[in-house]
């Protein structure tokens, strides 16, 4: 048992992480892609079934890590000492959504593609596919200056709400590009932005009363949307659709790095992957998730070769989480009391 720890180990650290956050419409060509969606996809969970011992002996180590990470994030040794810079942190999450947000849209209008490589603006906007292209890239660069960036976020809806109609249940894969573009609209350009250097952009007094109350909803939707994302992206192509994580498994050849069967890799993936959303959406342990997010989906990219501009979001949000850290509505920030120190987690 323990020589084979250690060769897990040593796979997970070289492959599995990268696997696990692949978008797997990003990493085949779309003849495997077609043929995986057309094919009866295989439950995961059948894989326990001979495996017994290792689906528990590695969801035990996932629980005393994620429990020592936990309890050590509680020690208030660590938010005393890192206090100052965490709370210096927290100004700039709403800047780095706004920019992060505006960056997508001017790599949606260049690639003439909406979220991900699958969905062409072709297929979408049709004749007025130039003219998105256009609005797009102009939208984007407004956003990234601060100007013009509720209207930018009206307009980033209402295409969301568009491609909803159009694509049904497969965008809420992209429900992180909805919660940004709903922080925006709620909170607009925010500091070191064109609208506060210049003095514009200001609302009405009815219009700042409305969105007054959506004010301390904003990071927290923007939060839950981005973990359900996640969720939904693993549900969809490790569960529903598994033969395209099976597929990603056999040709990037990962069961030389793993003594199991493909069935139970792709389980694997499904629940880190699921985890990682969950406990974004319920706010447990933010930062650290952030991080370990952020962390393997370097490494996914580096590995798979992916295009980087629809991971951009991810990579985005991902920061803008960990400078943010809890809110009032996460899990951590309801059950325990800070004493005002910005927590570690």
């Amino acid at each position: 048992m323990v020589r084979k720890f250690l060769v897990i180990c040593t796979g997970i650290i070289a492959l599995l992480p990268r696997f696990t956050f692949a978008h797997e419409v990003y990493a085949l060509d779309a003849a495997s892609i077609y043929r995986a969606m057309h094919t009866a996809s295989p439950n995961p969970f059948s894989a326990i079934a001979g495996n017994e011992s290792d689906f528990f002996f590695w969801g035990f180590v996932s629980f005393v890590t994620v429990s020592t990470i936990l309890c050590a994030s509680l020690f208030r040794v660590f938010e005393r000492t890192l206090d100052p810079f965490l709370s210096y942190l927290k100004r700039w999450a709403h800047p780095l959504v706004r920019i992060t947000v505006g960056a997508c849209l001017i790599s949606f209008g260049l690639a003439g593609e909406l979220y991900g490589t699958e969905i062409s603006f072709g297929s979408l906007f049709g004749a007025l596919s130039l003219t998105m292209q256009g609005l797009f890239i102009l939208g984007g660069a407004a956003t990234i200056a601060g100007i013009y960036v509720r209207t930018a976020a009206v307009f980033s809806i209402a295409v969301y709400a568009y491609a909803a109609s159009v694509l049904g249940w497969y965008v809420l894969t992209y429900t992180d590009h909805l919660g940004a573009s709903l922080l925006l609209l709620v909170l607009g350009a925010g500091s070191w932005s064109l609208e506060n250097l210049l003095h514009r952009g200001h609302l009405s007094h009815s219009m700042r009363s409305y969105l007054q109350p959506f004010v301390p909803l904003a990071f927290p939707a923007m939060r839950m949307l981005f973990g359900f994302g996640i969720m939904f992206a693993a549900v969809y192509a490790k569960f529903f659709h598994s033969q395209l994580a099976l597929d990603v498994v056999n040709q990037y050849n990962l069961t030389t790095y793993f003594p199991f069967e493909p069935l139970f890799i792709v389980l694997g993936a499904l629940i880190i992957e699921f985890l990682v959303g969950l406990m974004m959406f319920l706010g447990v342990e933010i930062r650290w998730t952030g991080l370990f997010l952020l962390f393997w989906l370097t490494l996914s990219l580096l590995y798979f070769q992916e295009a980087v501009w629809p991971h951009i979001i991810l990579f985005g949000l991902g920061i803008a989480v960990f400078f943010h850290g809890n809110d009032r509505h996460s899990l951590e920030g309801r059950l325990f009391k800070r004493h005002g120190i910005e927590p570690t987690s």
